[in-house]
């Protein structure tokens, strides 16, 4: 039986993807991912920014490839895999690496006449303009306060308990 293996992470990306292919011809696509947490200190929210190693193979590979891009929100939903070998050192060394089993990109909105589009989004016009208007209705979001407004709501949801 194998043990439970699996992460699912947003963040952004850090750098473009790395793409190569496999002697055997498998694609492999490799990209950095930044995600951030806040946390609430005495003098306020903190940010801390964690950075992961994402690799995805096959048609996974080539979607990352052609879709993602610096800076591009993405959801992975994977597992861990840790890498050992010996070092030209001799010293032994590890690496803790995601492989990805499903990624999700954030809409890429480009300004288009004026309007924002997104380049792979399932919204319409209408939603991209909408989401424009309000963009541009509240110029002033605070968000540190939607931060204190989000970790102050009531938890709507009970625990359930595991079964094994």
């Amino acid at each position: 039986m194998n043990n439970l293996n699996s992460i699912l992470i947003e963040g952004n990306m850090v750098r473009e993807p790395q793409y190569r292919t496999t002697p055997k011809g498998t694609p492999v696509c490799t990209f950095s991912l930044a995600s951030n947490r806040f946390f609430r200190q005495e003098s306020g929210y903190e940010k801390e920014v964690s950075f992961f190693d994402v690799e995805t193979w096959s048609r996974l590979a080539d979607t990352c490839n052609t879709q993602g891009k610096k800076g591009r929100g993405v959801r992975v939903v994977g597992r861990l895999k840790q890498d050992r070998w010996t070092g030209t050192d001799g010293k032994p060394r590890s690496r803790v690496a995601i492989v990805a089993e499903h990624v999700e990109f954030r809409p890429d909105f480009k300004k288009e006449q004026g309007i924002d589009k997104g380049k792979d989004s399932v919204y319409s016009d209408s939603l991209a303009e909408e989401a424009v208007d309000a963009a541009e209705a509240a110029p002033d979001y605070d968000e540190a306060a939607a931060i204190r407004e989000y970790e102050d709501a009531p938890v709507m949801a009970g625990v359930a308990e595991p079964v094994f």
